[in-house]
């Protein structure tokens, strides 16, 4: 299958972090800034902020009260753990990756952080995490 840029655009790259403000204050430093306000996500088990500065815009996540969703990243030394990409249909996108071997890792769920739009997170064979953004 071609590849079709109108699918795929890309939005940010997620970091792991045991405390935002900890890993903001680095980012800081390299000319970033909050885009919006702190967001909790008990269904995903994150709160989060985006930043926003000279590259490309990051997601600085940490795990709620009781949650291991980043404990494995956290735990390997990986920050950066995911890329994500808006996509017009999601079923479509995620189909797109199953071509490629891409697997399902986090089914679709509405996300707090876009303001209830559905999100898959898929794994590739690099073994690289693909968020997709419902538009």
């Amino acid at each position: 299958m071609d590849f079709d840029p109108d699918i795929f655009r890309f939005h940010h790259i997620g970091v792991a972090c045991r405390r935002i403000e900890t890993e903001e204050r680095g980012w800081i430093a390299l000319g970033y800034a909050r885009e919006g306000d702190r967001f909790e996500d008990p269904q995903q088990g994150i709160a989060g902020v985006f930043i926003v500065g000279p590259g490309p815009r990051m997601e600085l996540l940490e795990e709620l009260p009781g949650s291991d969703t980043l404990t494995p990243f956290l735990d390997a030394g990986t920050k950066m753990y995911h890329h994500a990409y808006e996509v017009p249909k999601l079923e479509l996108a995620e189909e797109i990756l199953r071509q490629y071997r891409g697997k399902v890792i986090s089914p679709p769920k509405p996300a707090v952080a876009f303001g209830g739009r559905r999100v898959v997170f898929m794994i590739l064979p690099n073994r690289m995490i693909t968020e997709l953004i419902e538009l």
